[in-house]
């Protein structure tokens, strides 16, 4: 266990998920309805959407709906959302809402706040624990198979063991996906998630593991749009005409001029925010242009007073300059 997680082996090629990728939008739409109707008549109807209220999520709730308008719908209130963002969640019928048991107060002041990236959090935290495995991953010195130095050595983070405040990827397994384990293991049913694959190395790395229906995994997950991409989900926005959370903004192109029929000729973007995950994590604020806190600050200024202003934590800011690429 080099990274101190079971090794997993690998059921696909990265090439097989770029032809994917490159496919035109009307053909994914298909092969994502066929891998939702697999993974609904494998588990018998007892299946559910987990609904963030984004825009990934917005377009998987809208096909699997098309297929099986009952199927219901789970949102983590963790409390971390934009409120613009929960409220949209509450627009949409036949929604269930579940909550975390721990604050995230409580879970950064306990474990440590999520910073960077989900693994390079995972590494950092437990080299500060003296894991053997992490160190050799923080001072540069773990190998690959070939036994060439591992392209996920963290040796340019390594200043921030020395910070005085704890970093974690424990917020999102506590504040977010207990709480579908718990609602899972009440109701017995299996989640479809909007993830998508192009998002991370991490979420690239687990379709490479279990494609996009992981009927055999330990907790069993469908991801029918893992090959989608960025530009997929606006176009689809665009061409179904699918309400958005208002703290997007707009769906607009560079030249303006929306192209409808999938051309795939005119790059999409949205006026407002590009993501709306929880608005205090940290993961991969490192690599934007525009920070999404400065944003923050100007668009809802109360909820950057908790985050960065000291209201809901005691941790400090002050490591922008470790964190730029490279």
């Amino acid at each position: 266990m080099a990274n101190g997680r079971k090794k997993q082996e690998v059921k696909h090629e990265i090439w097989e998920l770029r032809q994917m990728q490159s496919l035109p939008l009307d053909i994914k739409v298909k092969m994502t309805q066929r891998r939702i109707m697999d993974w609904y008549n494998y588990w018998g109807g007892e299946v559910y959407v987990s609904f963030s209220g984004g825009k990934d999520s917005t377009v998987l709730l809208h096909i699997a709906r098309e297929l099986f308008p009952d199927i219901p719908a789970v949102f983590v209130n963790t409390g971390l959302e934009y409120p613009e963002i929960r409220e949209f969640a509450k627009s949409f019928e036949n929604v269930a809402v579940v909550y975390p048991e721990m604050s995230f107060d409580k879970v950064i002041s306990r474990f440590g706040y999520p910073v960077l990236g989900k693994e390079i959090c995972h590494k950092l935290e437990y080299a500060r624990k003296g894991a053997d495995w992490a160190l050799k991953f923080v001072n540069g010195e773990a190998l690959d198979e070939r036994g060439e130095k591992s392209r996920y050595n963290i040796s340019k983070y390594k200043p921030i063991l020395d910070l005085d405040f704890k970093v974690s990827s424990a917020c999102c397994d506590i504040t977010k996906k207990a709480p579908a384990h718990s609602y899972e293991k009440e109701t017995g049913r299996k989640r479809i998630t909007a993830q998508l694959a192009c998002e991370s190395t991490l979420r690239t790395q687990q379709w490479l593991f279990n494609g996009c229906n992981g009927f055999d995994m330990k907790s069993p997950v469908s991801n029918p749009m893992s090959f989608w991409t960025e530009q997929d989900i606006l176009q689809y926005i665009v061409q179904n005409d699918l309400p958005l959370a208002s703290v997007y903004g707009e769906i607009e192109s560079e030249s303006q001029q929306l192209c409808l029929e999938g051309c795939g000729q005119d790059k999409l973007r949205t006026t407002g925010c590009e993501r709306t995950g929880c608005i205090f994590c940290g993961f991969g604020c490192h690599l934007e242009k525009e920070s999404r806190f400065v944003r923050l600050k100007q668009t809802h200024p109360r909820q950057y007073e908790y985050c960065i202003g000291g209201g809901g934590s005691t941790v400090r800011t002050d490591f922008g300059s470790l964190t730029k690429p490279a």
